[in-house]
């Protein structure tokens, strides 16, 4: 299982938010590129950036730091946040992405994906954030009533490379991950799902492992990296490169 850390970016700096609230952030530190620089020195074989500015208004306010990450690392990087626009999404793998990542997007402009998806392969991962099984969208500011699960069905044979599964009520809160959430979306999902949210020590990346068959190949971990209470190298280790002799799955071979 691949192990990815998580930059978020707010105002050029690197935070996290409690359960998504904007008016709960913690600073980690203000220069995102040795951030960045250091979990890639850790053995990060992927980082996952995440635009908070962009997610909340759609404004790009955080691009400058994006190119400098991207153009500093040898890893393959990945973001989301605010990318609602075709034109959007082509900016920002022209700035050297690996993947954007639609999240607001998918529900309100589901023919987007496709599209960009078709010109794109491998590129295109749709983020569906959760809360009580309900997708919320635009930062997590705005509630749906459309079930996160359905929306992972739609997108099953369009050509992503991947959903980040994001339950809101655990992220940022190191109380574990929702691995029921997590199995029901796996099982939805006929593309590779990437848990997101709730990651609070090593025996939470141990728990993950038992999704694996279900088709949940990574997690996005925060906080938990930030406070130290999960050490990269030891995770990686632990659930990543200790076990690429396992078989993978059917959706591992789909990415």
């Amino acid at each position: 299982m691949e192990i990815i850390p998580a930059i978020d970016l707010l105002n050029g700096t690197c935070v996290r938010l409690h359960q998504g609230d904007y008016e709960k952030v913690t600073r980690f530190n203000e220069d995102p590129v040795a951030q960045a620089l250091d979990w890639q020195q850790q053995g990060a074989s992927r980082l996952h950036l995440v635009d908070l500015d962009g997610a909340k208004s759609g404004e790009p306010v955080n691009d400058s730091s994006v190119r400098a990450i991207t153009a500093a690392l040898n890893i393959p990087v990945q973001l989301g946040g605010g990318v609602r626009t075709l034109e959007r999404a082509e900016e920002l793998l022209d700035f050297g992405l690996e993947r954007v990542i639609l999240g607001t997007v998918a529900i309100e402009q589901p023919q987007l994906v496709r599209q960009l998806a078709q010109k794109n392969p491998g590129r295109v991962v749709v983020g569906i954030d959760a809360k009580n099984g309900k997708v919320a969208t635009r930062g997590w500011t705005s509630q749906s009533d459309r079930y996160a699960t359905d929306l992972a069905e739609e997108f099953n044979h369009a050509g992503i490379a991947a959903i980040i599964s994001t339950d809101i009520a655990t992220d940022g809160t190191l109380e574990g991950p929702n691995l029921e959430a997590l199995r029901t979306m796996a099982n939805a999902s006929k593309v590779p799902v990437i848990a997101s949210g709730g990651v609070g020590c090593m025996a939470d990346l141990l728990s993950l492992l038992s999704l694996e068959p279900y088709g949940v190949t990574g997690v996005i971990v925060g906080r938990a990296l930030y406070d130290g209470a999960v050490d990269l190298r030891e995770a990686t280790q632990a659930i990543g490169d200790g076990r690429l002799q396992d078989p993978p799955s059917n959706k591992t071979l789909l990415a």
